[in-house]
């Protein structure tokens, strides 16, 4: 029979390679001791073996653990808030946070911003993330694309002939360089810097800019000219075109884009709105929840207030070109454009190119299954695009195959940039 020792654990009772029953973890509540007991004994006798109770070590800094995970994301954070953000990134929640003992993700951010060695003198900052800086240029930049589309509007319907493929031809090239110009800087500029808890873009990352720069190309090119390039492959041949005569002008959407190019200035300006608004509400919130709550509704509302200023436009331009406006088609690419534009800005590439991609496709379906259908036995390629334009008019393509693409994209943004993650400044990049 064994002797308890101190703490009630039997001193007979040890495992195998681990003294007096202690865990790996050094939790074993004392140790041996050879110094005599003063229990009564004669001097002479043999001293007892005694427990003496030593300090319990307490468990591991779960916090310090995490910090050592995430020591990159903290050492080049300026602000608490970008730290959350960042752990938000990776998956980390309110429920984790209280398992680290804090009642959020921000509280834990703080202690992670304010246990971090810094070199230098710099104190910790405080202060929220300051809103992004209102700059003229980056502010009349935005109307440049559309004070060009308006311009060789005016100039194709001013000439006809040689002329007149000269202009188009020039207003083309300066609407590119303009739109280049607009999303390069401003409100619509894509990241410019990569957040501490990303990886900078590489090849893939490339790849997927190009591949979105071509459809957005594709879909504004049959905005312009598609309604009546379907129509002339539904029924034959050019020479059935509505403009009645085979060497007529080829009919051309003029207000739809004209109305397209005008709405990249209140496009900035909402994109502007969103992540001012975002940040404001960010630096506000305890929480991520809170956040989400908060910005919701401003993502919607934005949205909405672009949708409206398409609408204006779009009316505008028809009233003013005498052609019709084409709101349905028009109204589902300015959207599909905006989201796509506005998911690119805040980090999110890889479903605006699917979704581009997948708008164009249909688009391209649609005038290449007609074609098909003249080979012998393929008759039933063209139905489904027939079935549909003689339902809804041409117009009803562009109108589907964006509609859709756009609601998936801002099924998408309601959940991606409502997060904080979305909002956090990028490293070394400016206001």
């Amino acid at each position: 029979m064994s002797e308890p020792g101190q703490g009630g654990t039997p001193v007979g009772l040890d495992r195998p390679g681990m003294p007096g029953g202690a865990e790996p973890w050094d939790t074993r509540p004392g140790e041996w001791d050879d110094s005599p007991a003063d229990d009564g004994h004669a001097g002479g006798a043999e001293p007892r073996r005694r427990r003496v109770a030593v300090p319990r070590r307490g468990a591991a800094d779960p916090v310090k653990a995490l910090l050592h995970r995430h020591r990159d994301l903290c050492e080049r954070a300026v602000d608490p808030l970008e730290i959350a953000a960042g752990l938000e990134a990776h998956g980390v929640t309110d429920r984790t946070a209280a398992r680290f003992r804090h009642r959020d993700v921000f509280s834990l951010a703080e202690e992670l911003y304010a246990r971090v060695p810094r070199t230098g003198a710099r104190e910790p900052e405080t202060a929220p993330l300051p809103p992004p800086r209102v700059r003229t240029d980056r502010t009349l930049l935005p109307l440049l694309p559309g004070a060009l589309g308006a311009a060789t509007v005016a100039g194709l319907r001013l000439t006809d002939g040689g002329p007149r493929l000269l202009v188009a031809l020039a207003g083309v090239l300066a609407l590119a360089l303009a739109t280049r110009a607009a999303l390069r800087r401003g409100p619509l500029a894509g990241p410019s810097g990569t957040p501490a808890w990303r990886t900078a873009p590489g090849t893939r990352a490339r790849h997927t800019a190009h591949l979105t720069r071509v459809w957005t190309l594709w879909l504004l090119t049959y905005a312009l000219l598609g309604d009546g390039l379907l129509h002339a492959v539904l029924t034959g041949g050019p020479h059935a075109l509505p403009t009645g005569a085979p060497d007529g002008p080829w009919p051309t959407a003029e207000a739809p884009a004209l109305a397209l190019t005008l709405t990249c200035a209140p496009a900035a300006w909402c994109a502007h709105l969103l992540t001012v608004g975002a940040r404001r509400r960010l630096a506000g919130s305890r929480g991520l929840a809170d956040f989400t709550a908060a910005a919701r509704p401003l993502l919607f509302g934005t949205f909405a207030l672009f949708l409206g200023a398409l609408t204006a436009l779009l009316l505008a331009c028809g009233t003013v070109l005498h052609a019709p406006a084409a709101a349905a088609q028009t109204l589902a690419l300015g959207a599909l454009l905006l989201l796509a534009r506005l998911l690119t800005v805040h980090h999110h590439r890889h479903a605006p190119a699917v979704l581009l991609g997948a708008a164009a496709a249909t688009e391209a379906a649609a005038l290449a299954l007609p074609l098909a259908a003249r080979l012998p036995g393929c008759a039933v390629l063209a139905a489904p695009v027939r079935a549909l334009v003689h339902a809804w008019g041409e117009a009803a393509v562009p109108a589907l195959a964006c509609g859709t693409a756009a609601l998936a994209l801002l099924l998408h943004a309601a959940r991606t940039l409502t997060r904080a993650s979305a909002y956090a400044p990028p490293t070394g990049a400016p206001d």
